[in-house]
Parts: structure tokens; sequence; C-alpha cells
């Protein structure tokens, strides 16, 4: 027996046994998955609602009880996780958008304790570091704190603040002057992925976009918009982003594609420059013919654009869906719109109503949950993610 299929064999094995050690609850997801039921679409206003509250909840129940958002909910090992800085930075922006849709004030009081959070654990140069708030190594990453920069901006924009603002200004000051001569930052890479470059850092840029039009832009857009035309010099012919996931570039997520698409999205907005939008374009039409008859896309993506794996990125869908709504307002295609509202209305399909605040309102990692990414777990980003997504998708056919 060669080497390679020894180990395959182990893998199996392994798996296998970890899976039947799995408590019920997390065996019935499974089994429900894996016969493909899904729920009604119980519409976008409701799944807003839902999805809020679970991130309330992921700020309660916590297991380092500090003001941060727990990175997941795992029917594993049925218990919520230690916070997580990174995604609870860009969950502040939508639950402060949300307070105010929804006239729902508590949530920018939990918004506002994960900002006190945040600045209490800044690193006096500006960065913040990796992982979840008691992982090592503690060290400061680039792409963290870009995406805490958003939370840091909306926070400076929102709250009459000092420590938010100077805070802010410390990190979009810390990614400017790491920033490489050609765009691409390279000194600070998290010790939580596959060393190497990462063109889906153009959503480090759109944190540096958010302080500028907050604060006094200090060279923090020009440093924006010089990464995201270095990653969009790795986008070949057919549309690809070479160097755009966290493990494998060659079978990147949709995750870390719908990353980056919106971080070249955000460049567009911002600057109106017609190269940002023409790279968008080519990286999502592909990722729209994807979307299969049962409305998923497929979780990890080739270079030929064809589909890898049997299960379904939640997070990657809803983030590249509020990109195809984006493009709708654009160019008035509707095969954008009617892609996007297919892509949100599965997702919504996979989410439960009622239970345990563990799980209602959540959002998978995978479908079906036992898939590959965020293995039995609710992840808080997915459903900052969803939120955006669905209420995109309001703000869109309000005007159609």
């Amino acid at each position: 027996m060669n080497k390679v299929l020894k180990q395959f064999l182990a893998n199996t094995k392994n798996k296998l046994f970890a899976e039947l050690q799995l408590p019920a609850q997390a065996k019935q997801e499974r089994r429900k998955d894996e016969q493909g039921i899904l729920y009604e679409d119980p519409g976008a206003h409701i799944a807003i609602k839902a999805a809020c509250d679970w991130l309330v909840a992921s700020q309660k129940n916590s297991a380092t009880q500090d003001g941060g958002s727990a990175r997941h909910y795992s029917l594993a090992t049925g218990a919520w996780s230690s916070s997580y800085p990174e995604t609870t930075g860009y969950i502040i922006p939508t639950l402060l958008n949300e307070a105010n849709l929804q006239s729902r004030p508590e949530l920018s009081q939990v918004a506002s304790k994960m900002l006190d959070w945040l600045v209490s654990i800044q690193f006096p140069e500006g960065g913040f570091q990796g992982g979840m708030v008691d992982q090592k190594p503690y060290v400061p990453v680039t792409f963290n704190t870009g995406q805490i920069l958003l939370g840091l901006a909306a926070g400076a924009k929102t709250f009459n603040s000092p420590p938010i603002q100077e805070a802010m200004v410390r990190a979009a000051n810390w990614l400017r002057d790491t920033q490489d001569a050609d765009g691409c930052w390279r000194s600070f890479a998290t010790p939580f992925a596959k060393p190497g470059e990462k063109s889906y850092e153009t959503h480090v840029s759109w944190g540096l976009l958010e302080a500028a039009r907050v604060g006094n832009d200090e060279g923090w857009s020009d440093a924006a918009l010089k990464q995201v035309r270095w990653a969009i010099s790795k986008q070949r012919q057919n549309g690809w982003m070479d160097a755009c996931c966290l493990t494998d570039h060659n079978t990147p997520l949709t995750h870390t594609l719908g990353y980056c698409l919106k971080g070249v999205m955000e460049a567009w907005l911002f600057s109106k420059d017609q190269q940002y939008l023409d790279a968008a374009v080519r990286l999502a039409e592909p990722m729209r013919d994807l979307l299969d008859a049962q409305d998923r896309l497929p979780g990890r993506i080739n270079a030929d654009w064809q589909g890898v794996v049997p299960w379904t990125c939640l997070t990657g869908q809803v983030q590249i869906a509020w990109c195809w709504f984006v493009l709708f307002q654009v160019d008035g295609d509707v095969r954008w719109l009617e892609a996007a509202k297919r892509a949100n209305r599965f997702v919504r399909r996979t989410m439960v109503f009622e239970g345990s605040e563990s799980v209602r309102g959540g959002i998978k990692g995978s479908w079906p949950v036992n898939g590959g990414y965020g293995t039995f777990q609710y992840l808080n980003w997915a459903a900052k993610f969803a939120i955006d997504s669905f209420r995109k998708e309001l703000d869109v056919l309000t005007k159609v």
C-alpha cells in the first residue's frame, strides 16, 4: 500500500471515529443536511433580526467574557469559543447600522462594548493580533488589523470617543507604514494561514478606505488603492485571482474569493476608477455561472472555474451575493440580481429560527454542516456577512 493511500485511509478512519463521538445535536444536524432538508425562507427581515440576536448571544456567551464576540459555537463540543478580535472588528459596523435601521439601541451598546475591548488589546504601534484572543503566538497581523480597522472607523464615526479615534489612526498608520513599495503587505502575515502573499488583503484596503472616509486621510486611501492595484495584477485573463486563499491557492475558498471581490468593489466605490470595476466584473461573472440548480456555490473553486468540493461555504456565498447586488445597481443586468437573490435565499433556508440561542439565527460554516469549512460550527463572521447581504437585498429590491 503506497504512502498516499495509507494516509488517506488513516484520515478517513480518524474522521469516522471523530464523528461517532459527536453529541446528538451534531449528528442530527449532519443527517438533516446530508438528506438535503431545508427550511422555508422566512424573508430577509426576519433573518436579519435573528442573526443580530445570535451575534448578541455570541458576545454574552464568549468563553473569555471580555466584551468580544465568540468566534463560533461548536456543535461538536456544545460550547462557545473565546472572543475573536478580527471578526469582532467588522461585526461592529453591521451592529451599528442595524441599531439604526431596526431602532434597537441595545445593538449599539453591544458594539460599544466590543470597541472598548478592541481598544484595550491594541499593540502600542497600532497593530492587532491574529487568531482568537487567547491563541498564541501573540503578534500583530496585517489582515486582522485591517478588519478591526473597519470597526474602529465605524466607532469613530458614531461615538464621540477620543480613544476610539486614536486607535483608528494608529491602526491605519501602522498599515500604511508596513506596506511594501509595490502595495503588497508581507511583513506581518498571520501565523494561522499558509505563508505567502495574499491577494484577498484587498479586504484590508477596505478598512483603510473606511478610515479615510471618517478621519483626516493621512495617505490611507493611497495605500489602499496601491494594494488593490497590486492584487488585480495577480488576476488572470479568465478572471481568476492568484494567491487568494488561507490554505490552498490552487483551490481557494469562496470565502477568500469573496473577501477579494469585496475589496476590489470598495476600491471602485471609493475612487470610481474603471480598472477596479472591470476587475470586479471579471472575478464575479464566472462565480455567478457556478451557482447550481439548488442555488449553491461550491465551497472551493479551481482556476478553470470548476467546483472541487461537494459542500457550500455559506459565508462566501453571502459575501459574493452582496457584490452581485451592487453590480446590478451599477449596470442593471438582471442576471446579477437573480443570482444574488437565489444565493441569499439558500442561506436563509439553512437557518433555524427556534430553539437554543446557540443556533437560533446563526449561520453554519458549511452546508452540509460537516463540510470542510467551519466544520460543525456556527461562525460569527458568517452571521455578519449574511446580515449585510440580506440588508443589501432589501435595499436593492425597494428600488427595482
